[in-house]
């Protein structure tokens, strides 16, 4: 925030590497009202130190300019946001357009299954390939979570890209990781640092929800333009 009537926010973490290696996305909002409620997240982070609990905003309407934006703060507001993605990519008649490293929040999952069997919406994105291949294997071998695997391997068989980036080591490896946060669905754009998994929803992430024509063709076409510099996901496990 700053001077408590403009926000930065997006998915770009504040390292060399986010700037100069990975692809990010990044919203500047001038509006008192969305400052506050981000003052408000990062009160409650700072004011206890914990992230649980924290989140506690409230997610109706403001008006930005000729906007209407919702902002979504987790771990509060996690599963609420998820349900309140895969709505709007269930209720898409155009196109829905992903760009996020991971994707294995179930009811995002389901919707895009759907939508995708259906065959009735223009589905594309991307993701981060070395870190997708660890939730497979991941999935594979833990009970628990193997029967959201047929959906995300049904998803990723349709238009998905993958980054072949560096895979994660404790030190000394490169962070080149595809790291854009954001969802198209039709007109309204989902976008922040909430990576569209389960383990978001209980992180302390923010998102902004936004409806708006040339927005969201904008950031379509930011996720075409990144999904067209990697390979298609090829399923390996």
């Amino acid at each position: 925030m700053r001077d408590a009537a403009s926000v930065w926010t997006g998915s770009t973490n504040w390292t060399d590497e986010s700037w100069s290696r990975q692809e990010n996305v990044i919203v500047l909002a001038d509006s008192p009202e969305l400052a506050r409620r981000f003052t408000q997240d990062f009160e409650q982070l700072w004011g206890t130190s914990l992230v649980e609990g924290t989140g506690a905003v409230p997610s109706s309407p403001i008006g930005v300019g000729d906007l209407e934006v919702r902002t979504w703060f987790t771990p509060s507001h996690g599963e609420a946001l998820s349900y309140r993605i895969g709505k709007a990519i269930g209720q898409a008649r155009r196109r829905v357009r992903i760009a996020s490293p991971v994707i294995t929040a179930a009811p995002i999952l389901a919707a895009l299954s759907q939508v995708i069997s259906e065959a009735r919406v223009d589905v594309a994105g991307c993701v981060d390939g070395p870190q997708i291949g660890g939730v497979i294997y991941q999935w594979g071998e833990n009970g628990n979570a193997a029967w959201k695997l047929p959906m995300l391997e049904q998803v990723l068989a349709a238009p998905f890209s993958a980054k072949i980036s560096t895979p994660w080591e404790e030190s000394g490896s490169v962070h080149d990781f595809m790291h854009a946060k954001l969802v198209v669905a039709d007109d309204t754009v989902f976008t922040g640092s909430y990576n569209h998994s389960r383990s978001g929803e209980l992180n302390a992430e923010n998102v902004l929800e936004i409806r708006d024509a040339e927005l969201a063709d904008r950031l379509a076409a930011y996720v075409d333009e990144v999904r067209g510099r990697y390979p298609p996901f090829a399923l390996s496990r």
